[in-house]
C-alpha cells in the first residue's frame, strides 16, 4: 500500500530525502531543485519513500503553478504513483487559487502519457524554455 503526503521541503531531513529520491530517479539528467520553495509530496511504501513530486509558482504563466518535478523509483513504477501525485498537487494548486498548472517533458513517453491520462493538454508557450523536442503541458484547474 502506498501513502502520499505533502511535506515541508524546508525541513532538512525531508529535503535530504527528496534529494536522495531525485538522484535515484533523475541520476545526473537534471539539477536537484531547491526544496524550500513551493510544495512537495512524498509517496511511501510502508515507511520507505519511493516517489516525490513538486510544484512551484510559475514564472512562465500568470496565476499558475509549474509542476517542476516528479520521480518514481524504478521498482515502484506501474502503480499509478505519478498520477496520484499529480492529483495531490492539483488540489494544492486549487487551494492556492491558481488557474492552471503548466509543465514539460523531454524524451519521456511514460510521463507524457501520464499527463494525457491526467487531462493535461499540449500547448505552445509564447517563450519556450526548454529543448527543441520538449513537450509543454497545461491544465486548467478552476
Amino acid at each position: 500500500m502506498y501513502r502520499i503526503g505533502e511535506v515541508d521541503g524546508s525541513d532538512e531531513e525531508i529535503a535530504e530525502t527528496l534529494a536522495d529520491l531525485h538522484r535515484l530517479t533523475f541520476f545526473k539528467a537534471a539539477a536537484v531543485p531547491e526544496f524550500d520553495s513551493g510544495h512537495w509530496w512524498l509517496a511511501s511504501h510502508g515507511t520507505i519513500p519511493v516517489a516525490f513530486a513538486g510544484i512551484v509558482p510559475s514564472t512562465r504563466a500568470c496565476n499558475a503553478g509549474y509542476f517542476c518535478r516528479v520521480g518514481v523509483l524504478r521498482q515502484h513504477r506501474g502503480n499509478a504513483l505519478q498520477l496520484r501525485l499529480m492529483r495531490a498537487l492539483e488540489a494544492r494548486a486549487r487551494r492556492n487559487g491558481w488557474r492552471c498548472i503548466i509543465s514539460d517533458t523531454t524524451d519521456n513517453p511514460a510521463s507524457a502519457n501520464n499527463f494525457i491520462r491526467a487531462g493535461y493538454l499540449l500547448y505552445r508557450p509564447p517563450c519556450p524554455w526548454a529543448w527543441p523536442n520538449t513537450l509543454y503541458w497545461r491544465k486548467s484547474i478552476k
